[in-house]
């Protein structure tokens, strides 16, 4: 795991580079640009999950990533579980798309049809999980370090060389 944990570091932190993502950390943003640069949009969809059960479900579409997010929940907590599920993609973890074929009445775009197919997911290990969780925990902790490290606008425009180069930003190394 520790391999696999590196790569997805190394994949996480250029990707986030390429997406030229800016403090703060906007997951909206963050989950626009990421479809953008995969070629297939991620619609965020908040729902009230039944407690207990996920806080989130990923459902890959042809046309499109779903991510559900448990609407009953803290700001900062919908961030993470979206993250999370976000992780899912960025590890490359496989959806089971035929896991709710059984709801024959819901059409493709009824996100009832999206989340009986998540609750029916059988296909994510505990190690895929961890990997999700790693993959949230990752871009969390280098927004934090971004946010903390990016000098802030300052109002007097001629001592904006000095403020940046006593507080350097160091980005998504």
């Amino acid at each position: 795991m520790a391999v696999r944990e590196r790569e997805l570091r190394r994949h996480c932190k250029r990707l986030l580079r390429q997406l030229d993502i800016q403090p703060p950390l906007r997951v909206d943003e963050l989950c626009r640009k990421l479809g953008e640069h995969r070629g297939k949009p991620i619609r965020l969809v908040p729902w009230s999950l039944p407690i207990p059960g996920p806080f989130g479900l990923w459902m890959s579409r042809p046309d499109e990533e779903a991510i559900f997010y448990q609407k009953e929940t803290t700001r900062v907590h919908q961030d993470h579980i979206i993250l999370h599920e976000i992780g899912h993609i960025l590890a490359d973890h496989q959806d089971d798309e035929n896991a709710g074929d059984e709801f024959p009445g819901l059409g493709p775009d009824d996100p009832h049809d999206l989340v009986a197919r998540g609750f029916r997911r059988t296909c994510y290990t505990d190690d895929y999980e961890r990997e999700a969780e790693l993959v949230a925990t990752i871009i969390q902790e280098w927004a934090v370090v971004i946010d903390y490290a990016t000098p802030r606008a300052t109002e007097d425009a001629a001592l904006g060389p000095l403020r940046t180069a006593l507080n350097p930003r160091w980005g998504w190394t």
